[in-house]
């Protein structure tokens, strides 16, 4: 697989979920969702309501259902949904041989900091006393996401340590949206090379919109900015051509410096969030039995 040919796939990608010209956003809702690639024949999906909010089991023949990974979709806490990530999901929970569980968290603009947060830390504690055949607890606990739900992933776990709920076993970042001050060089030096997010102004709007008064510096909505010690194992993936590269190595540097098992994966022809990419592209393949082996050197050592 040549650069050329990785490019080309993230210019479909770009062309299906940002068209030109540029949707509402129930369009853009709907978009997401219309995109999704079909999951094999051999995944199961099982609605669930917690606490008011839905979310989908995403089960597979090999799935241990004692470890359970929650999902928190990208989408710039604007769009994106448990159905929009389904393929995602599967794709995890068959390199993972783990139940994952898809949330549909609160949405800005119609609700902002900290709903996204309160959302996923209650999803996490269903999660880790219900499972897909119902109450039983979990023996292994991950919280996993993407782009916007890869900050998420992080606040949600700083919620959990002030809370004092049991934190996960692991967490996984896939170009996690870290910094929602953009304060990161990649903001200026990738800008033009991404075809998937290279809208500073668009990320800046989201922010905005995100955070409404909050300082954009807050740890629960810029996990940056946050206290990493006693952090759980981090994998940490990212591509080296997107602009929210520094939102990912600053945040590895600092847990590091923490005193967190940090393995980061910098992925040289990488575009945002690249292993949406598979099975079309090795490089995502290789990003999602990544994500995979983290999950079972857990669980069975």
């Amino acid at each position: 697989m040549t650069s050329s040919e990785l490019k080309r796939i993230a210019d479909e990608r770009a062309s299906e979920v940002i068209p030109n010209p540029p949707l509402d956003l129930s369009e853009r809702r709907a978009r997401f969702d219309d995109t999704a690639t079909a999951i094999a024949d051999d995944v199961s999906v099982r609605e669930v309501e917690i606490d008011g909010m839905f979310a989908d089991w995403i089960l597979t023949p090999n799935a241990d259902l004692n470890s359970r990974i929650l999902y928190l979709h990208g989408g710039g806490y604007s769009v994106g949904s448990k159905i929009s990530h389904r393929r995602l999901a599967a794709d995890i929970a068959h390199a993972s041989k783990s139940a994952v569980l898809v949330l549909d968290y609160r949405l800005a603009p119609e609700f902002k900091y900290p709903a996204p947060v309160e959302d996923a830390l209650v999803a996490y504690g269903w999660m880790r006393n219900v499972g897909p055949q119902g109450e039983q607890d979990c023996k292994y606990a991950f919280i996993a996401g993407d782009s916007a739900g890869g900050g998420l992933t992080l606040a949600t776990v700083l919620a959990a340590k002030e809370s004092g709920i049991p934190l996960p076993d692991g967490c996984i970042t896939l170009s996690a949206w870290t910094d929602l001050a953009m304060t990161g060089e990649s903001i200026k030096t990738r800008s033009e090379v991404d075809p998937i997010l290279s809208d500073k102004e668009g990320l800046f709007l989201a922010s905005s919109v995100y955070l409404g008064d909050i300082p954009a510096d807050t740890p629960g909505a810029s996990p940056l900015y946050g206290e990493f010690t006693d952090f759980p194992p981090l994998l940490m993936q990212v591509g080296d051509l997107e602009i929210l590269l520094d939102d990912t190595i600053r945040v590895a540097e600092l847990a590091r410096s923490q005193g967190v098992k940090v393995d980061l994966h910098v992925e040289p022809e990488g575009y945002h969030v690249y292993p949406l990419f598979a099975p079309n592209a090795p490089e995502s393949i290789a990003a999602i039995e990544q994500i995979g082996g983290f999950v079972q050197n857990i669980t069975t050592n």
